[in-house]
């Protein structure tokens, strides 16, 4: 019996994990993506329809119906699923709103898009001006629906209003900011193609296009009204958008609306099963694969995508353009910073100043051309472009302060080192003016040569002071340090004259020049005049040529 008990609970633990890590089971359901916060102002993802779109291997096209509140889009897009109102979406008949948020039916509709199989998503969004919400929330719900969708159906009873063409304010901002990159790049960004969708029985002799033209015409504004200058820029801008918008008229279904649901299509308008029809035609004709940066996403880079937007979106008390312009282009800015980093940072420190500032400014010219060539937006993008330049002049200010450092580090060293050869010149046991002014010369041209950098003018002043300091002194030292080897040499010559080699005259030449450098010149001349005196010059050759030459080193 305990063996039994432990058998079953193993098949349980095989089917739970053999089943995957989805917790749905079927997937043929509509499930929400996005739904409202608490206070039904901000938005947040809903995991549940989350798992429906990551569990998606091909390239995912999605086609969203937005629209006033309780104006049918719902039953829209059971109708264009080829499903029933029990089957698809839910459908209301009260006054409240069905639909909250965004919703996803979890079985994309397979089509091959230009030889690529794609997974066609179909969007339910939550109505406009419905009770109970704020105008930032549904500005939300829509700029949300603009930017995931590839295809906008813009669901509208009857007619076009102006607070219909005010709302696509926001499709207006994205269009003029993503629209129009040169197609292929790394950077591409589509939005999606406006389907302008008029339920109408009679046009009245126009064309449903006819009808969006007329609707987009500019109105008068003799007495300067602010509101209508607003509309009739977004008037402006949606004609100039006219190849990414096309429009399309759809018949009722049937005079009673609130049995839709109960129909079948023999029961339905002849007329409107045939146009609507058409439109499935025209979406799968007009659809095409969401691409972002050059490359069309699957579920789980959809998914990811989306919670870029939203992060965007939800930012502020209103949403921007310019926040999503700036989501976006974060990567683009960290690439351009770490493009900049790794020219500057393959640099040999210390530099001079001139040549730091010309490989910046080569450098800030590369990476903003990059910038340039990728960054998403138009006209937000000035904001990007002044933080990039901002990151830059930050990074440059520690580039400059290390290659501060590294040239005081560097100057340091050479000065340390010429000062030590200085002292040990100062020394030596043969005092040579010859051996001190090459080393004077080598220091201060190994100094001029090899230090450089930002630090070089005050170590140079530096420098100066002390090879000045040390030349004096050692030219001091150096008459009395040879007037007394002098001295000391003709003693020597005494002893060796008399005790050595015994010959008288080399003790007596001896004798004399240790009478003359103790006696006369102490008599005659001061020990300083001596130094100036040809006699002294004489002396001073010979033994310069005696003590050192760049051959021989007798101090060493």
């Amino acid at each position: 019996m305990e063996l039994s008990t432990w058998g079953v609970f193993i098949w349980i633990l095989i089917g739970f994990f053999a089943c995957g890590c989805s917790s749905i089971e079927d997937f043929r359901q509509a499930f929400p993506i996005v739904e409202p916060d608490s206070g039904h102002t901000k938005l947040r993802l809903s995991r549940e329809g989350l798992e429906a779109i990551e569990r998606i291997t091909t390239p995912i096209a999605a086609v969203a119906v937005i629209g006033p509140y309780r104006s049918g889009k719902s039953f829209l897009l059971n109708q264009l699923l080829s499903l029933s109102c029990y089957e698809g979406f839910g459908v209301g008949h009260m006054r409240d709103t069905k639909t909250k948020g965004i919703w996803v039916w979890g079985t994309p509709i397979k089509l091959m898009i230009d030889g690529v199989e794609t997974s066609v998503l179909y969007l339910d969004t939550e109505g406009f001006e419905s009770v109970g919400k704020s105008n930032v929330y549904d500005d939300r719900i829509f700029a949300l629906a603009a930017v995931m969708s590839s295809v906008l159906i813009y669901n509208l009873p009857e007619t076009i209003r102006e607070a219909d063409i005010s709302r696509l304010s926001f499709a207006v901002e994205l269009a003029e900011e993503f629209y129009g990159r040169v197609k292929g790049q790394d950077v591409a960004f589509e939005p999606a193609k406006l389907l302008w969708l008029i339920q109408r029985d009679f046009l009245q002799g126009k064309t449903v296009q006819e009808m969006v033209d007329e609707a987009l015409q500019r109105v008068p504004n003799a007495d300067g009204d602010r509101n209508i200058d607003q509309v009739n820029q977004i008037r402006e801008s949606l004609a100039i958008m006219g190849d990414n918008s096309t429009a399309f008229s759809l018949p009722q279904p049937h005079l009673q609306r609130t049995k839709l649901c109960d129909m079948s299509d023999g029961e339905l308008d002849p007329i409107y099963v045939k146009k609507r029809d058409q439109l499935k035609e025209l979406v799968a004709a007009i659809i095409r694969p969401k691409v972002v940066q050059g490359k069309s996403l699957n579920g789980k880079e959809f998914v990811s995508f989306l919670e870029k937007i939203l992060e965007a979106l939800n930012k502020g008390e209103i949403p921007s353009t310019g926040s999503l312009v700036e989501v976006f282009n974060k990567g683009i800015l960290e690439r351009c910073m770490k493009l900049y980093n790794e020219r500057m940072g393959e640099l040999g420190y210390p530099l001079s100043e001139h040549s730091l500032q010309q490989v910046h400014d080569e450098t800030r010219h590369e990476v903003m051309k990059v910038f340039d060539e990728q960054h998403f937006g138009h006209h937000h993008a000035k904001q990007s472009v002044d933080r990039l330049d901002e990151e830059i002049l930050k990074v440059y200010k520690n580039f400059l302060m290390a290659n501060e450092y590294q040239s005081s580090k560097l100057c340091e060293a050479l000065y340390t080192r010429c000062d030590d050869l200085m002292d040990q010149l100062q020394v030596m046991k043969l005092p040579s003016m010859a051996k001190f002014n090459a080393g004077f010369l080598q220091c201060n041209q190994s100094f001029e040569e090899e230090c450089v950098g930002p630090s070089k003018i005050s170590y140079e002043q530096r420098m100066k002071k002390m090879l000045d300091k040390s030349q004096s002194l050692f030219i001091k030292e150096y008459n009395h340090r040879l007037f007394n080897w002098l001295v000391a040499f003709a003693l020597v010559m005494v002893v060796v004259g008399r005790f050595v080699i015994k010959f008288i005259l080399l003790e007596i030449a001896a004798w004399i020049l240790f009478i003359f450098l103790e006696t006369y010149t102490r008599m005659f001349w001061s020990a300083e005049s001596l130094y100036y005196n040809p006699v002294w010059h004489f002396i001073v050759s010979t033994w310069e040529m005696l003590v050192y030459s760049p051959i021989l080193d007798l101090d060493r």
